[in-house]
């Protein structure tokens, strides 16, 4: 029996690992960067990189040289890379744990280490409560105190949990704009991963720029959801809400504004590919200007655009700013004219009281949407609540709605279930009588998933496949599908490959659904709602679709149903 290949996940924790092990051991920076920005690349790609690697086509990816090729043919074939075996042996325990903590990095890890003998997180809390970590040059009893309360809330054992963007983003928003209503305020901004739409985030980052700094993070940390505050200066302030998330904020002059809100939208490796390219061209970039190296002269920019415009690039979009070749787009003048949230026409995947995990009626989730300015839905309640006559009963009550509303168009459609032999459970004479059929893996994802996935493609009656792998994210991995295989299968018949904006789901991911999207693959993006207020998650799926390089072209309901059904 063939093994199979590890995935890109599995890769990239192997690389990332690799750099908080040659971290602590103090190996030159450059080598440590290099693993890092490996470990991003081979998550951030669509296809198998174990793969491309052993056909010798992985150093064709950005950030992939034939050195770290190399270790991923080792990984592949052996299972483990032997640059990580020598380090495991070298640095002992939870050691590389350590680095979990916050505010703990690689030298504070290897000193705890090399200096007071520690190797466990046991070790460290005991050492914490003997107030031993004080004794060390540079710590102190906030530290420990610190280091105490992170072990207590469990961190360390396991990476950060990281929020859902449809929790952050929410927050953020509440934040800005209780910021913006500050008399001193002149510009305020969300930052960070939430405004590059990832789906999830560690912190929420908040920029602003305003004529009385100290004042306004005074009113950021006395804002009346405020928890805990961390740290207060007069310019910058970090607070815990009540819901456990940490917010920065940070206000700089107003000349300055574009260059601190461009550094801390990030990506990290958008922003060193920026430096080193103004590097080449004689200029420093930083968080509050950018130096022309020659004359000393720092140049401050009061919006991100004028900064772009400086450095040679046409404005950059915070969803692309991934080093995912937005920055040659961009010198060329090519990149894509993204998709909005107002380009949208239609929901193409909801729910009804007719499934049982949906309490609003067809009618009333009718309403909702055309309250979003939707001028049609599709109404694919799950198949197994659909059987014995029911489905015909439903159509029914879809004439007597349709009948009523004038505003909006309701769809006969299912979303069936894939089964474990990739049937799909819903007769074919009832898929015909169908305006719009959605078929999805809800079981059995590691059951032969792309042959299932493949069967269903085949069916002429399934016009969409939904929440591609079956993802929950931070809960369940989802099926490790041929992503290749299957977009190449749904070009070939025309089926769509949805876009699915529940926040646990976000469902393809960015990289699949710009290789759909390059494939010419029709890709609607749909909310999955089981209630009224669930329409508003397309924005997260609209993010997600620009961060696929999507323009309004590439996604099928910005377009009216008429043309739809002329396309199926």
């Amino acid at each position: 029996m063939v093994a199979a290949l590890p995935r890109n996940t599995d890769l990239a924790d192997q690389f990332e690992l690799l750099a908080d092990l040659s971290e602590i051991l103090g190996e030159q920076s450059f080598r440590v960067a290099a693993y890092r920005r490996a470990a991003t690349r081979i998550r951030d790609t669509g296809s198998s990189v174990a793969e491309l690697a052993l056909q010798g086509k992985a150093k064709e990816l950005p950030d992939i040289g034939k050195t770290i090729e190399a270790k991923i043919v080792e990984i592949a074939e052996t299972g483990e890379m032997e640059a990580l075996v020598s380090r495991r042996a070298e640095v002992p325990g939870e050691v590389a744990s350590f680095m979990r903590l916050p505010g703990l990095g690689p030298k504070t890890a290897a000193r705890f280490w090399r200096e007071l003998d520690i190797t466990t997180l046991a070790e460290l809390k005991v050492a914490a409560e003997s107030e031993r970590i004080r004794a060390l040059p540079g710590m102190g009893a906030a530290k420990e105190a610190k280091i105490l309360r992170a072990l207590a809330a469990g961190e360390g054992p396991v990476e950060p949990r990281r929020g859902l963007l449809g929790t952050g983003l929410p927050v953020a928003r509440e934040v800005v704009e209780a910021l913006r209503a500050h008399p001193s305020t002149i510009d305020v901004s969300e930052a960070g991963s939430t405004r590059r739409r990832r789906e999830t985030f560690r912190d929420l980052d908040v920029i602003a720029t305003a004529t009385d700094p100290a004042a306004l993070t005074a009113h950021f940390v006395s804002l009346p959801w405020v928890l805990e505050v961390v740290a207060h200066g007069d310019t910058k302030a970090t607070v815990i809400d009540r819901g456990g998330l940490r917010l920065d904020l940070r206000v700089v002059p107003p000349e300055s504004f574009g260059d601190l809100l461009q550094h801390f939208t990030g990506s990290k490796e958008h922003n060193i590919a920026l430096r080193e390219d103004a590097q080449r061209r004689g200029l420093s970039i930083s968080e509050y200007g950018v130096t022309v190296v020659e004359t000393g002269e720092v140049k401050t920019f009061r919006d991100e655009a004028a900064l772009y415009d400086f450095l040679g690039y046409s404005f950059i979009p915070p969803e692309l700013r991934e080093s995912s070749g937005e920055l040659e787009a961009a010198r060329a003048g090519m990149l894509p004219q993204l998709v909005e949230l107002r380009d949208l026409r239609g929901e193409m995947h909801c729910h009804s009281d007719w499934s049982a995990d949906c309490d609003a009626t067809i009618e009333e989730m009718a309403l909702a949407a055309a309250a979003c300015g939707y001028e049609f839905l599709c109404l694919t309640d799950h198949s197994h609540y659909l059987r014995d006559g029911r489905i015909e009963d439903q159509w029914i009550e879809i004439e007597t709605v349709n009948e009523r509303l004038e505003s909006i168009r309701v769809l006969r459609g299912v979303e069936a279930n894939i089964n474990a032999k990739g049937v799909v459970d819903v007769p074919d004479e009832v898929l015909a009588e169908l305006d719009w059929v959605v078929a999805s893996l809800h079981t059995s994802l590691d059951n032969s998933p792309t042959e299932r996935v493949l069967a269903a493609i085949d069916n002429p009656h399934v016009d969409c496949i939904g929440h591609l792998t079956g993802r929950l994210i931070s809960r369940r991995p989802g099926a490790e599908l041929d992503i290749e295989r299957v977009i190449s299968r749904a070009a070939e018949t025309g089926t769509a490959l949805e876009i699915n904006s529940q926040p646990d789901r976000l469902d393809m991911r960015d990289v699949h659904a710009r290789l759909a999207g390059e494939a010419g693959v029709s890709i609607p993006v749909t909310t999955d709602a089981h209630s009224t207020g669930s329409f508003s998650y397309a924005e997260l799926g609209i993010g997600q679709a620009r961060r696929a390089w999507l323009t309004k072209d590439a996604v099928l309901n910005t377009r009216p149903w008429v043309e739809i059904r002329g396309k199926r």
